[in-house]
């Protein structure tokens, strides 16, 4: 497959293969979701946004396996790395209980967990972060995340922002606010606050539509008021907030709502955990969503572009009894670990927060200009991206066609569709899926 001139290529859209392969998935597997039928060949050619689905149709993920495939398909980077060395079985061995020499010290070789964790300390220690726990997912990274916090603090009480969404285990459910079916009939951990999250960009907290601000005061502070709030700051483990919503529908925060989260933190000294699932590893065309903010956050939980979960903070604050933060195989994932390491590399090799800049620009500048029928909205930070539609149905509508058309995206929020490219993404396949997207809103509404 030639990357520079590859283009979608469609016979029919879920093929007889693909459905016969989904059929089969689903008589072993229990409900989970599923967004449409497609199934990747692995054995056939791809690369970048392209790869061939298992009836030849040639497709354009603009999914990135929703962020967990940051440089897209079969980068030549990581392979070409991953080809120099005689990997082994096992490969995953009980991480938390083992060392493993992935990686010679001080030599070259392929970097394993130890390899992963350095650079991770090195992308957050303008946050004076200097410790790291790796884990599976970013639903772990984010329960050790929160239970750190509980360990530092002993305290009892959290706060979450309305919309959020952080994972699906049992512990980060109950900090979830976005749809009701995640969180119903399931148990939940007590003392969860909530308060709006404000998406009114460059607002005044005088005319703020949010909720947040009322009469110029956040509701955050109001909680937390020593005399009037019903919240006593002394007993908050630690607030946690998305830098940009993810499930919740890609809704980019405020600047007045930010600072106000990092001016009400610092003045009553709470631990602030960033949700860095979707946001972080270079997706918003900086390392970390923080970046972009004046928050100065004191735990990061990551996942998805690093191939494991990575709970990321000040070794003051990790417990020192190790068995208080949990996982299995996470720090003990060699080839997951190099896979992460190496996507670093390549993030700073190839200036790709620069590149996630320039072409998330670049198709919110062009989806604007074209001003579609049916859309509400086009935003987006780096490759983090939304297209707002009137109506749900819309929205779903145009899901479907452009998948007929090849072009994989995703449904968010409630009537929002996100796209997430490689972050290595070309200006020709910018303007190739602005083409096949504005295509699809024709045919939709």
């Amino acid at each position: 497959m030639d990357r520079e001139t590859a283009t979608p290529t469609v016979r029919s859209m879920p093929g007889e293969r693909a459905r016969q392969w989904a059929a089969h998935h689903r008589e072993y597997a229990a409900t989970s979701t599923y967004v449409y039928d497609f199934v990747w060949d692995l054995t056939a050619e791809a690369e970048g946004p392209f790869c061939t689905d298992v009836d030849g149709n040639v497709l354009m993920d603009f999914t990135s396996h929703v962020g967990a495939a940051p440089l897209g398909y079969n980068n030549p980077y990581l392979l070409d790395r991953l080809r120099e060395f005689d990997l082994v079985d096992p490969l995953k061995i009980a991480g938390q209980d083992f060392y493993v020499n992935g990686e010679g010290v001080g030599d070259e070789g392929l970097p394993g967990p130890a390899g992963l964790m350095e650079r991770l300390v090195d992308a957050t220690s303008h946050y004076g972060m200097d410790a790291v726990f790796l884990s599976n997912s970013g639903a772990e990274a984010i329960e050790n995340g929160i239970k750190i916090c509980y360990d530092h603090t002993r305290a009892k009480y959290g706060i979450t922002f309305q919309g959020g969404f952080h994972g699906r285990t049992l512990g980060a459910l109950s900090l979830n606010r976005s749809k009701g079916v995640y969180r119903r009939d399931y148990p939940e951990i007590a003392a969860i606050h909530d308060v709006p999250y404000c998406d009114d960009a460059g607002s005044d907290p005088a005319t703020c539509s949010c909720g947040f601000f009322v009469d110029d005061t956040s509701q955050l502070r109001r909680m937390l008021a020593p005399e009037s709030g019903y919240v006593d700051p002394e007993e908050v483990a630690y607030v946690i907030v998305e830098p940009v919503q993810g499930e919740g529908g890609y809704r980019i925060p405020s600047d007045a709502f930010m600072r106000e989260v990092a001016d009400v933190v610092a003045e009553h000294d709470l631990l602030l955990v960033a949700d860095e699932i979707q946001s972080g590893v270079g997706r918003t065309g900086e390392m970390w969503g923080s970046d972009h903010f004046p928050v100065e956050p004191d735990v990061i939980s990551s996942a998805k572009a690093l191939r494991v979960g990575a709970t990321i903070s000040r070794e003051g604050i990790f417990p020192t009894e190790r068995s208080r933060i949990s996982s299995t195989w996470g720090a003990g994932d060699v080839l997951a670990s190099a896979q992460g390491a190496l996507t670093m590399d390549a993030i700073e090799e190839f200036d790709l927060l620069d590149n996630a800049t320039a072409r998330g620009r670049q198709l919110v500048e062009t989806l604007r200009d074209a001003d579609p029928d049916g859309v509400v909205d086009v935003r987006g930070l780096g490759l983090m991206l939304a297209v707002e539609f009137e109506t749900k149905g819309t929205r779903d509508d145009v899901i479907d066609a452009a998948l007929a058309r090849g072009f994989l995206t995703l449904g968010c929020g409630y009537k929002t569709l996100r796209l997430l490219p490689p972050l290595d993404v070309t200006e020709r396949e910018i303007d190739l899926a602005c083409d096949l997207l504005l295509d699809a809103v024709a045919d939709a509404v």
